[in-house]
């Protein structure tokens, strides 16, 4: 009974009160050695993230997903629905790092990482304590009135806010239909492109609402992540975790009283400040344990390092540590369960590079013609098909030719040689004709060479349809 009594903390969460209705969070603002690091590593991921749709390798876009004509750009490679493998295998390669890594670091990801949490805490969040102050000061303006002073920061915020989610929108448009796009919607101007406008301010609401209003529920309702951590997680995983063998001592934590012997009092090194929950931006308390909430942000190690320095205690009272560590103080080992995520995720990276490896540059489809039939002569046998040639590359591929490499026979393409535009797509239309002597059944499997001026760039097979062969 008494375990289930301290466990009623998880039947609800800090953003919601007793009736029902949001109870917005406001955090202390972070400081510390863990928040200067993580500043710094989100200044970076956001220049990266800002900066990925502009940049070109070898004319490629950096980072391109567009959905809608199926175009992807990779790291600057190009890829096509017929690279439809190669997105599996990189998805299937994500997904077991992300559990890997989750096993062993558990949630750091969230509060290191996710752009969700990187725009929240190093610009919205930022631009919030800029104009409305700190928690005591975002609390007090909640409370008072609308007057002269409310009205002007919360629109000046709101303003902000609006400009930010603009330019976040662009961005991820830029993602979507490609940078030389969005830079000509916006010299052209937002006259010339109502429609593009209309769906921009499309996004921009709904980033808008996300980081004004929805903010740290997406981290607790809607992401599926954290509550992964229930099946990933075990007592050997790190986590940002309360150390409360040291914490609770024998008889609980106690407020700090000056000339009191804590040991002789039984009493932990937690003096119960609550200094990790005021930080907390989903507002949990770390000393409940390891929580679905938790984006492990470090915001609690920093604010409890600076009152363990001021009580005189040592520092790492909350850390990064797994329960084992803490409770048994057994060190972090490598078991049967990270072997063989280990092993997985190593065999897939290997299958993905050497997939991309062997990648080509052209993608040639070579099809029967639906609902034709063969064509038969006294000695040959003739095929029509439909070619189909993908150029994934940024430059022009010409004077393309089509041959037979298993059979001896003629290729004739309707038109001639064909050209093949820079990350463009050719269809045509060619005959293949066999000798008789030549075919072994009714239903041949034939391989066929691409080639631009002379040079093999690819191989394809097709099927050569007959009559009954009896030999």
């Amino acid at each position: 009974m008494e375990k289930q009594e301290n466990e009623r903390f998880r039947d609800s969460i800090a953003t919601i009160d007793a009736s029902g209705k949001r109870k917005f969070i406001y955090p202390k603002k972070p400081k510390g050695k863990l928040y200067n690091y993580r500043t710094l590593v989100s200044w970076g991921l956001l220049a990266f993230l800002l900066s990925a749709p502009f940049i070109k390798i070898k004319g490629n876009q950096f980072l391109l997903f567009n959905v809608i004509e199926r175009k992807f750009h990779i790291f600057g490679f190009p890829f096509w629905p017929q690279d439809f493998h190669l997105l599996v295998i990189s998805l299937l390669v994500s997904v077991v790092f992300v559990i890997l890594f989750t096993v062993v670091f558990g949630r750091i990801f969230c509060g290191w990482i996710c752009p969700q949490t990187i725009f929240m805490e190093m610009v919205f969040r930022k631009v919030e304590y800029l104009i409305e102050g700190d928690r005591s000061k975002q609390m007090k303006l909640e409370k008072q009135s609308w007057n002269a002073e409310k009205i002007r920061k919360r629109l000046l915020k709101w303003f902000v806010f609006f400009l930010i989610s603009f330019l976040i929108s662009n961005v991820f448009l830029a993602y979507i239909i490609g940078s030389d796009e969005v830079l000509g919607y916006i010299n052209e101007g937002p006259s010339a492109n109502i429609g593009m406008l209309v769906k921009l301010l499309a996004f921009t609401a709904v980033f808008y609402f996300v980081f004004a209003w929805f903010r740290e529920q997406v981290c607790i309702i809607v992401c599926p992540y954290g509550r992964l951590q229930g099946v990933l997680l075990d007592n050997k995983s790190i986590n940002v975790a309360y150390d409360f063998v040291r914490g609770e001592g024998e008889n609980g934590r106690k407020k700090l009283r000056k000339e009191e012997n804590r040991d002789e009092l039984g009493h932990g090194d937690c003096i119960d400040c609550k200094q990790c929950v005021q930080v907390c931006p989903t507002g949990i308390d770390i000393r409940n344990g390891t929580q679905l909430e938790c984006i492990n942000c470090t915001a609690c190690i920093d604010a409890c390092n600076e009152i363990m320095d001021k009580s005189g205690f040592e520092q790492g009272l909350i850390r990064y540590a797994s329960e084992d560590d803490i409770e048994k103080k057994e060190k972090f080992k490598f078991n049967a369960r990270l072997i063989a995520y280990s092993v997985i995720l190593t065999i897939l990276v290997g299958v993905l590079i050497t997939m991309l490896f062997l990648r080509n540059d052209v993608e040639a489809t070579v099809l029967r013609l639906p609902g034709q039939t063969f064509q038969s002569t006294a000695t040959t046998i003739k095929n029509v098909y439909t070619v189909k040639l993908i150029n994934k590359t940024t430059e022009d591929i010409n004077d393309v030719s089509i041959e037979l490499i298993s059979h001896k026979g003629t290729v004739d393409m309707v038109g001639g040689h064909l050209n093949i535009p820079k990350q463009g797509l050719k269809e045509g239309t060619l005959f293949i004709e066999i000798d008789k002597k030549d075919l072994n059944s009714s239903k041949e499997n034939l391989k066929i060479g691409i080639y631009s001026g002379g040079k093999l760039i690819d191989k394809t097979k097709t099927n050569f349809s007959g009559p009954i062969i009896i030999k």
